[in-house]
């Protein structure tokens, strides 16, 4: 697929991973369209695309989708490609884990890219174009206390193989992106938590280096461009997917069964001091959260 000219939505566009590669697609002249929940940071990714067209929705919501679809619509013309990248992560052991932390992690990462891909479908079928999800090593390696987003990325990637099958006569192209360790907002909140670090130091070295956005956000521009049934961030994590029936054996498990007891005690320890919001969700999360309890009210 050549880029230039090629109109690209992408959900969690506000920073990170999407920012970045949105900032990359518009340096090779393709035309990214922004979509988050978070107005402010998004503008000045906006501003470094050229002014390219943002939109603030929340992706949990249909409706809001469809609405940012036909925004796009009114101003492009066309959906090219359409990129469910938007994500959340709720951190914490099953008995004491915040049930609406956990329902809300779910309802982002997979309501969210199907609510996303849906809005954008009968668009991107007029182009012929290509769907992109944005999965994890998480959908095939599963630690402790973050079953929420590891089930979340499961589930998309079940939901991307599926559509895949589906849409190929259609001469629409699925991709699914596994990315490791990225040096994120969202990664950096989750080392903000002494049991999420104490998770990360059961892993071997080369398996804890993180790579930069800019490094992650070329490779999946990159994939974009071949219309990639799959984007590894880095190439390597391939490896990894084929040995996955590998990863839950009790040999590949021994270091997080080990740790287990520790990072559940970790966790209550912040409960106790911060609340379920504060031991579960990064700060962005937890403020968003707050400002949805408070609109609930008011409504």
């Amino acid at each position: 697929m050549l880029l230039p000219g090629r109109v690209v939505l992408i959900t969690g566009a506000a920073s990170g991973i999407g920012a970045v590669t949105a900032m990359e697609l518009h340096k090779r002249g393709a035309k990214p369209v922004l979509v988050d929940c978070d107005e402010t940071p998004m503008r000045e990714v906006s501003a470094r695309c050229g002014g390219a067209l943002m939109c603030t929705a929340d992706v949990t919501s249909l409706s809001a989708m469809e609405h940012v679809v036909s925004a796009t619509l009114e101003k492009h013309g066309r959906i090219d490609v359409v990129w469910a990248n938007a994500g959340i992560a709720a951190f914490g052991p099953l008995a004491y884990t915040d049930p609406g932390a956990w329902r809300r992690c779910l309802d982002v990462n997979v309501l969210g890219v199907f609510n996303t891909v849906r809005a954008a479908l009968p668009a991107v079928l007029k182009q012929r174009g290509y769907v992109l999800i944005s999965a994890s090593v998480s959908s095939f390696a599963h630690p402790p206390a973050i079953s929420a987003y590891a089930a979340s990325k499961a589930a998309v990637e079940a939901m991307g193989n599926s559509w895949r099958i589906e849409l190929h006569h259609h001469g629409v192209a699925v991709g699914l992106v596994h990315a490791g360790w990225v040096k994120t907002p969202l990664v950096a909140e989750g080392a903000m938590h002494p049991g999420f670090r104490r998770l990360r130091a059961t892993m071997p070295g080369f398996l804890n280096a993180e790579l930069t956005v800019e490094q992650a956000a070329t490779a999946i521009t990159n994939g974009m461009s071949r219309r990639s049934r799959t984007v590894w961030v880095p190439g390597w994590i391939r490896m990894f997917h084929i040995l996955r029936t590998f990863l839950h054996t009790p040999v590949a498990e021994r270091e997080m069964l080990r740790a287990a007891p520790e990072i559940e005690s970790l966790y209550l320890e912040g409960l106790a001091s911060a609340g379920p919001l504060a031991s579960t969700f990064g700060p962005r999360e937890r403020e968003r959260s707050l400002a949805r309890s408070v609109a609930a009210e008011r409504t």
